[in-house]
């Protein structure tokens, strides 16, 4: 290979090396360089990629110097748009500090203009919160349920009050203190027992009670409605003569406490109620012990017949009459007597007519002897099972609330007093029947010994006339 070939082969490969280069900038329609022959075609390829990539980076230098005018300009734009900024942020600024300050100089007039209202605008905003409370729990609700002044805007507004609104304040604080002192009258709407809502006519006693002429009226502070009580208290029995008289002065039962006794009066069980609280073994209780007075009523009025018809037969010894104990025990002894038995065989018949009689005088006392013993067993057992179920309360539900223990503690107190109040009327009627018994008993014996002293006197006369 010679010289000439080796500078050929060269040049191709620079060529080749350094038209990918060239190619890269030149437009997209150059194909692939031709195939060189010699050395001037070349150079002649040499001087056109030269030449080509001097001008693309001439108008690389071109785009590069119009995109810095581009940027030079947009970065005096926004120097510009800084600098507007920046004097409306100035502007803005002496304005807050001008607003500022003329702020500072309003409220120091506001200060020394309002002088004594600032404490009189407390005072108001106090005085009808107060207010608004009290009328919200106020009897009088229930007549007047709007007032003239708005309290609620009043005790929560943040600006002073008007004439107006201060006249209306004054109005309502004198319409509170004069309807508290008076007795009125007004129709409303009264809930019932059932649930159910009926206008009545409705007579208020200041502000401590609402009464009707079913009774006294319960007050819903939460509704601000009227309610009909489902129990009355004593004092209940003049409200119909009070109400009924055209006198000035009349007697009247009130609640000072506004409501709280009359609350109280619901809580607390009536007689029934206790009743019921003594569950099943109070019912038991309560029907031993009025069968067992029914007993002791009937044998008391039994023994007290038997024994007016004992006095009549005393005062009549000599005729004999079947209606009464005594006159069959005379009965028995006349018919012996004419029949000229021996004394021994006449006392002995004289008693079994005794005995014969004595049962009927001493029937039912064993029955309620027998219930005054078993109704305080019973309230003793009642006693008992209330007590397990305070303590099953107790192991369920803890000792946080006494309510859950109270149902269960109830029945073993109200059956114990049940037992007892049981227990001791039977005892009482037990020994009055008893006594009564023992009264007829004892007369049917005194008249007994005595006819067996006078069968004895007529046959000692007998045999003393024979040996005569």
């Amino acid at each position: 290979m010679n010289f000439s070939q080796l500078s050929v082969s060269f040049i191709t490969v620079s060529a080749l090396i350094f038209s990918p280069l060239a190619s890269s900038e030149v437009t997209a329609t150059e194909t692939k360089p031709t195939e060189i022959k010699s050395l001037e075609g070349l150079l002649q390829q040499v001087e056109q990629f030269q030449k080509q990539e001097t001008e693309i980076n001439q108008q690389r230098e071109s785009q590069f110097k119009q995109n810095k005018q581009d940027q030079k300009a947009l970065l005096s734009k926004a120097k510009a748009e800084l600098k507007a900024e920046q004097k409306t942020a100035d502007e803005l600024k002496a304005s807050f500090d001008l607003n500022e300050k003329s702020l500072a100089q309003k409220e120091d007039q506001l200060r020394l203009r309002i002088g004594n209202l600032g404490e009189m605008f407390g005072v108001v905003r106090q005085v009808a919160d107060d207010l608004n409370g009290t009328l919200h729990t106020s009897l009088t609700r229930a007549e007047k349920p709007t007032r003239a002044a708005d309290l609620d805007k009043l005790s929560q507004a943040k600006e002073l009050p008007n004439i107006q609104e201060l006249q209306s304040l004054w109005l309502t604080l004198q319409e509170e203190m004069t309807l508290t002192g008076q007795i009125s009258q007004f129709k409303a709407p009264v809930v019932q027992n059932d649930g159910s809502e009926i206008e009545q006519l409705v007579t208020r006693i200041g502000a401590f009670n609402a009464i009707n002429d079913q009774g006294y009226l319960r007050f819903d502070e939460e509704t601000g409605r009227l309610i009909s009580m489902t129990r009355q208290p004593d004092h209940a029995n003049f409200i119909a003569d009070f109400l009924e008289s055209d006198k000035e002065l009349n007697a009247i039962g009130i609640d000072p406490t506004r409501g709280a006794l009359l609350g109280l009066v619901l809580s607390n069980p009536d007689l029934v109620g206790r009743i019921k609280q003594g569950a099943l073994v109070g019912y038991i209780i309560i029907g031993l012990a009025i069968i067992g007075l029914m007993l002791a009523a009937w044998r008391l009025t039994s023994l007290f017949s038997i024994r007016k018809k004992v006095e009549a037969q005393i005062a009549n010894l000599d005729q004999p009459n079947n209606n009464n104990p005594l006159g069959r025990v005379l009965g028995t002894a006349k018919d012996l007597e004419d029949s000229d038995q021996e004394l021994e065989t006449l006392e002995l018949k004289i008693d079994e007519a005794i005995l014969k009689e004595v049962p009927q005088l001493e029937k039912a006392q064993s029955m309620i002897k027998l219930f005054a013993a078993i109704a305080p067993l019973l309230g003793l057992l009642g006693t008992v099972t209330g007590m397990i179920a305070t303590f099953q309360a107790i192991t369920n539900f803890g000792t946080g609330d006494p309510k859950l223990m109270a149902g269960g503690i109830s029945q073993a107190l109200i059956t114990t007093v049940l037992g007892l109040v049981a227990a001791i009327p039977l005892l009482l009627s037990h020994n009055l029947v008893s006594g009564q018994s023992k009264r007829l008993v004892q007369i049917l014996d005194e008249q007994a010994a005595g006819l067996i002293a006078t069968a004895m006197e007529g046959r000692n006369s007998k045999s003393a006339n024979k040996e005569g």
